[in-house]
């Protein structure tokens, strides 16, 4: 590495958050103006600079005005005074994820905006394809035409709740910036350019009219390592060494449809500067070393600042039951992980203006804040995105979120009800709650295999809903085949072919406990008639017996209890076509 020690020359002065309070928008919460945009260091050859050691670097306390009230922006005050898991989320235990936004353009799966200005993807040659090149036709002008006439959150919403969901996750702003309301903070949104429809109100509303809770997602912290390939330019061909239009100024928007938009604030600024961000623009995930970006820690303050100030200006104006903030580490702008870059208490910032104010509108604090695989910590909610934990996990509310395909649309997903019942069951077996993204194509319908498949699981929970809202884990997860020393269960990653094909038999078994207080055990697949399932956790020396029936269907179940098991055999035709769960009294 050449790296070279320049760190003498670097102003460090911190930005002030202006101290008046405007008025934003007739009718809205008044809310903290945004610093201006910081002088920004002229960019140096790729690679140059070493990344400040994030473990001795002082985590920043930023200087945002939030709503009085016994929070304070600080874990240690977050932790005191949060009251615990509002008891709707148990309650509600399955919620559907809109995760859509102008990515879903590309109709290239996730990732879209970041992929097509990387040459030779599979995102980048589409783009060529309906939009041309990226040093000329870039995200900016798919946001600029992205226009989802057939989105209906008001259907969409009534026939998510049918399919049994009981809370929606509304998308806010994706890794692209682009934020997805009437934004105070970020030009680039939904109303000033594109659609001009505030499409996370629509949402809301068409929540509060089906009566259901609502979240809003945010995955916005790590755009500025994320766009990084926005900065590239192609490695051959005839447009080779052409700077894609990451590289525009404010100024050269003049007598262009986007005047008046500066680039930066929708791509961000090059930082390829910095060890291993260059490197890592272009793998399938890689995000930057840890490390700070210490020549440019007043623009750091500043996009940690307009970071939260946008997550603050929904948690006002929209009144969200929980917000999500993505990532892979202890939560946002840490200095490591996702987080890298800065070390700031943001989250903490957001958090406590976030439950001072529910106080203050609600009475209480019956809301959550999800912090994606942070550690257990009163006031956060975890998530598994890849995989089932291997065992039941108590220690805090948590959801398992995945794709119906991918994040976001590409032709050919598999629908299967099969597959997206069991996931539930596997979710809430384990103590778990569920979100489930249902991939919307860029017009915002959704295939109609895709609407079969909901109502197909709708029609299963209808049944079965006793033994999966407001449940929660039995002593044992269970039983079934081992494999490596473990618990057979539906494979992680989006919901495919993959899970569509994976073999369950009638024999393994996964428990709940409902809010009745009734034990419920699930057969992951249909037994034949005159079978006999047999439970070993059942046995008459561990728990005693007395009544058990067949969830949707009054023909008698036909029952033993040894010493050792609990024999079940049903003969009649089966309630349901995928899983099915006996109550046991």
């Amino acid at each position: 590495m050449n790296y070279i020690n320049i760190k003498s020359i670097v102003l460090t002065a911190g930005l002030c958050m202006a101290s008046s309070v405007c008025a934003q928008k007739s009718g809205t919460v008044q809310l903290p103006e945004l610093p201006p945009f910081p002088e920004v260091p002229t960019a140096l050859k790729e690679n140059m600079v070493k990344l400040e050691d994030s473990n001795t670097f002082k985590e920043v306390q930023l200087d945002i005005p939030i709503t009085d009230g016994p929070f304070k922006p600080s874990w240690e005050s977050i932790e005191s005074n949060y009251p615990g898991e509002p008891e709707w989320l148990r309650e509600a235990k399955i919620g559907f994820w809109v995760h859509f936004g102008p990515q879903a353009a590309g109709e290239n799966g996730d990732w879209y905006a970041r992929k097509l200005y990387t040459q030779g993807s599979n995102a980048y040659n589409n783009h060529l394809k309906r939009y041309g090149h990226p040093s000329e036709v870039g995200y900016k002008e798919v946001l600029r035409d992205w226009n989802p006439t057939k989105l209906d959150p008001q259907r969409l919403t009534a026939l998510y709740k049918k399919a049994g969901a009981r809370f929606l996750m509304i998308q806010g702003v994706h890794h692209d910036n682009y934020d997805l309301w009437n934004s105070r903070y970020q030009p680039w949104n939904s109303v000033n350019v594109g659609p001009k429809r505030d499409l996370l109100r629509e949402w809301v509303n068409a929540c509060k009219k089906q009566k259901m809770h609502y979240g809003v997602t945010f995955h916005h912290e790590y755009t500025w390592w994320w766009w990084q390939t926005a900065f590239q330019s192609d490695t051959y061909g005839d447009k080779k060494g052409v700077p894609y239009d990451g590289n525009l100024t404010l100024a050269d928007g003049k007598g262009k449809w986007w005047e008046g938009l500066d680039p930066r604030r929708l791509y961000g600024i090059n930082l390829r500067e910095y060890d291993s961000v260059a490197e890592k623009a272009n793998s399938p995930w890689s995000p930057a070393n840890a490390g700070i970006f210490w020549r440019h820690l007043e623009y750091a303050k500043w996009y940690a600042t307009q970071w939260a100030l946008r997550m603050m200006d929904v948690t006002a104006n929209y009144d969200p039951d929980f917000i999500y903030t993505d990532g892979t580490v202890q939560g946002p702008f840490t200095g490591n992980g996702t987080g890298t870059g800065y070390k700031c208490n943001a989250m903490q910032v957001v958090m406590a203006d976030y439950y001072n104010r529910c106080l203050k509108t609600r009475g209480k604090v019956n809301t959550f804040s999800i912090i994606k695989f942070r550690r257990p910590t009163n006031g956060s909610v975890n998530t598994a995105e890849f995989d089932f934990p291997d065992n039941i996990d108590t220690t805090q509310p948590w959801i398992r979120e995945a794709p119906v395909g991918d994040w976001f649309y590409a032709p050919g997903f598999t629908y299967d009800s099969n597959s997206m019942i069991r996931f539930i069951i596997e979710a809430i077996s384990r103590d778990g709650n569920v979100a489930l993204n249902i991939p919307m194509r860029p017009d915002g319908s959704i295939e109609d295999k895709c609407e079969e498949m909901l109502e197909e699981v709708g029609k299963w929970l209808k049944i079965n809903g006793e033994a999966i809202y407001g449940s929660h884990a039995w002593k044992t997860l269970g039983e079934g085949e081992i494999t490596n020393g473990k618990l057979k269960k539906l494979p992680g990653g989006g919901l495919g072919k993959n899970q569509a094909d994976f073999k369950f038999t009638a024999q393994d078994i996964r428990f709940s406990v409902g809010k009745n207080g009734a034990l419920y055990a699930f057969c992951m697949a249909l037994p034949k008639s005159g079978d006999t399932i047999k439970i070993n956790s059942l046995g008459s020396s561990v728990e005693k017996v007395r009544k058990i029936t067949l969830l949707g269907s009054k023909t008698k179940v036909k029952w033993q209890q040894n010493k050792d098991c609990l024999e079940i055999t049903y003969s009649g035709n089966m309630p349901c076509k995928t899983a099915i769960a006996f109550k046991i009294n």
